[in-house]
């Protein structure tokens, strides 16, 4: 195989059986891109501002939070263009590079949600040394861990998809650059390469999977055994926020990338996919927040102390205006 392409650009089809309804389409992901940066955004700034909140558990939020930003930024505007343009392209150079950060933030997600699973095991099964185990540099060190992993992570099997042949046709099937199918349009046999992808993104997901449940059932057999309903009930809740999103995120895995072949099904795809680009990373701030006390606490008197200083400039105000 070679690296010399004689394709220079894709073009992307987007969802063509909704052009008569492009506006509503583009209204309606528009929306749901702009309340995924201001809800990721948000969790940002509430946990930069309040020292309470800069916990092991919070930091891990805000590279999930940071993470959810990035992965929607490669994916949505393109999504959007193909909604109001009659004919969206992508530079080849642009295909392949989308193709790695994709995969690289799907696998740095895995990770980290992977070690908040940990960082709530030591919560709840080990609470007196879990300041001990979970030190600052400790926590600095796995995200950072989770970040370069990905990366490395996807990068050697980038270089297989960077190597592939185009040299005809350029009309991908769907909004943005996903494996399968620009893996059918490449002029040599992909097939030992869909397999490695698959063997590949079987092997991260079910370790990432194996090391979540086993540290479920660690917390749940410790909650089953605190004496009181309130105390299992407060345990229980720290961990209901991070299991909706893991179980989000792992079952658009399956639907998108575990099967048998990434090349049937396309439209299918094309469906999961916006479950897992466009919903969920709406979804997640709000998932983690909406019944977080203490986040809910941290933005109240955010407001308070920033509503004070309002008030009196309103007040001298209106003083001089007499």
């Amino acid at each position: 195989m070679t690296n010399i392409s004689a394709v220079t650009e894709f073009v992307l089809l987007g969802f063509p059986l909704l052009y008569n309804l492009n506006i509503l389409c583009f209204s309606v992901v528009l929306m749901m891109y702009s309340l995924s940066m201001l809800g990721n955004g948000f969790i940002l700034i509430i946990v930069m501002i309040n020292q309470k909140l800069q916990t092991p558990m919070y930091g891990f939020l805000c590279n999930l939070a940071f993470l959810e930003i990035c992965y929607t930024s490669i994916v949505i505007p393109k999504l959007l263009e193909t909604f109001i343009s009659m004919r969206t392209t992508i530079c080849y150079r642009c295909c392949m590079a989308q193709i790695f950060f994709i995969f690289s933030f799907g696998t740095i997600q895995l990770f980290l949600l992977t070690i908040m699973a940990f960082d709530r095991y030591i919560a709840i099964c080990k609470p007196l040394r879990y300041t001990v185990i979970m030190t600052k540099n400790v926590c600095i060190q796995l995200a950072v861990g989770c970040w370069l992993g990905g990366f490395l992570y996807i990068f050697f099997q980038a270089v297989l998809v960077w190597t592939l042949p185009f040299c005809g046709k350029n009309v991908l099937d769907h909004y943005f650059c996903d494996l399968g199918p620009v893996l059918s349009l490449s002029c040599a046999d992909s097939r030992l390469l869909e397999f490695l992808g698959l063997l590949s993104a079987i092997s991260i997901v079910v370790i990432t999977l194996f090391l979540i449940v086993v540290s479920y059932v660690y917390i749940i057999s410790t909650i089953l055994r605190i004496p009181s309903a309130s105390g299992r009930k407060k345990a229980f809740s720290t961990c209901t926020s991070h299991l909706t999103v893991v179980s989000i995120l792992y079952g658009a895995i399956a639907f998108m990338y575990i099967r048998p072949n990434v090349h049937s099904s396309f439209h299918f795809s094309k469906a999961v996919a916006v479950l897992n680009t466009v919903l969920a990373p709406m979804l997640n701030p709000f998932i983690y927040t909406i019944r977080n006390v203490e986040v809910k606490q941290a933005f109240w008197r955010a407001v308070h102390r920033t509503g004070g200083p309002l008030k009196e400039k309103i007040s001298l105000g209106r003083v001089a205006g007499k």
